[in-house]
């Protein structure tokens, strides 16, 4: 899918080398279109053997019954280890205790940053804890212009909320992900943060399409912070001017009370149950899966490896940019999983906008995100009292 998509042919010609049996042939699907195909070739029987799936879709598709358990692969194999790959990114592979994909490449969000703004507003290195971002940020809209702030949040992007959420104690969804749990102490104190952020000031209230350039609107100090994913790292290098190369840098995610999680996120492999070819499907996983073949995939696509050992080999814990993506990898927890997350989320995403605007206080918030999730697990709720559904 995607750019993914676009490489993965560049290397297949040594797996075929080296499996003289297998022939592969890739079909490549646009994100925007991945899902609603994947689901219709699922009913018409007509899935693919091997298949790149967003690791939220994973619990979606193992509801189905339509992706092949890989513990038996996986317990057979040298090539995939899961001690080596993130916890909590092999863990958004596992469904009710069987795991369903292997992490491919992986995604998590942290903070892009200003120094040379942080250090005129008098500190030296990035925050570690919430209190200490909170001073940061109150300082750094003190020493701006009126018409500059200290962080952008898009209110179109439901990610920073959830990651601020994902480091509570309490999960987001209760009793097994049949109801909504955003009334817990927990996502009330994320969503105060993520509030506080706007009405102090701190963050003006807009959509990604109210900024025309982030690059350029970070590099001219229009925000200080930024969450974002891996993929900026090679454009901030490429789009932010030679004399601002030096003042930006990345830093995982503070926490309430020290270093937090963030979101995990990726793209696994699978494959479909219905595959006539699951051993040789498989083959292809564990080939893609060496190290030495996923530091050529992160060369093509700029993607993070899933592994410790291909960080290493890939050089990428030397990379200053990317050592803060290496450390948060090692506290990302997955998003709650049922197959209806991502309407819940973006549900999320358009409560917290009306808190944001004014129209509702955080209680209030929390009330009705209870409310519509409930409303949207009410199907998942109906199957899991019949045994239907995980």
């Amino acid at each position: 899918m995607g750019r993914e998509g676009e490489v993965v042919a560049e290397l297949l010609p040594e797996f075929e080398r080296t499996h003289p049996g297998i022939r592969i042939k890739v079909q490549q699907l646009p994100w925007t279109a991945a899902h609603e195909k994947l689901l219709t070739a699922f009913a018409g029987g007509a899935t693919p053997d091997l298949c790149q799936l967003g690791n939220t879709w994973i619990p979606e598709f193992a509801a189905l019954n339509a992706l092949e358990p890989l513990d038996r692969y996986v317990a057979a194999s040298s090539i995939v280890q899961p001690e080596d790959y993130f916890a909590g990114i092999w863990d958004t592979n596992r469904v009710d205790g069987k795991l369903y994909g292997v992490p491919w490449y992986v995604d998590t969000r942290l903070l892009f940053y200003r120094r040379d703004l942080l250090l005129r507003a008098g500190f030296a290195a990035p925050p570690r804890s919430w209190p200490e971002w909170k001073d940061m940020l109150a300082s750094i809209k003190k020493h701006a212009p009126p018409d500059r702030y200290a962080i952008l949040l898009p209110l179109n992007e439901f990610e920073p909320l959830l990651a601020l959420a994902l480091q509570q104690d309490e999960p987001l969804l209760r009793e097994g992900g049949r109801w909504g749990n955003f009334e817990s102490a927990g996502f009330r104190r994320a969503l105060r943060f993520y509030l506080e952020m706007f009405h102090q000031g701190w963050a003006r209230p807009l959509a990604n399409a109210d900024v025309s350039n982030v690059w350029n609107e970070f590099a001219r100090g229009y925000f200080s912070f930024y969450i974002s994913g891996p993929w900026n790292i090679g454009e901030f290098k490429r789009r932010l001017p030679p004399e601002q190369q030096d003042n930006w840098m990345t830093a995982p995610l503070p926490g309430p009370a020290g270093p937090g999680a963030s979101i995990a996120g990726g793209s696994s492999l699978v494959i479909f149950q219905a595959s006539r070819h699951r051993a040789a499907a498989w083959q292809l996983i564990a080939y893609l899966s060496q190290p030495a073949v996923q530091r050529r995939f992160h060369e093509l696509t700029g993607d993070l490896p899933p592994r410790r050992a291909t960080w290493n080999e890939a050089g990428l814990a030397a990379d200053v940019y990317a050592r803060a993506f290496r450390e948060q990898l090692e506290r990302v927890k997955p998003a709650p999983k049922v197959p209806e997350w991502e309407r819940i989320a973006t549900e999320m995403r358009v409560v917290a906008e009306r808190a944001v605007r004014g129209g509702l206080s955080v209680d209030q918030a929390a009330r009705e995100l209870d409310a519509r999730a409930d409303r949207i697990l009410e199907k998942h709720r109906w199957l899991l009292s019949r045994g239907g559904a995980r």
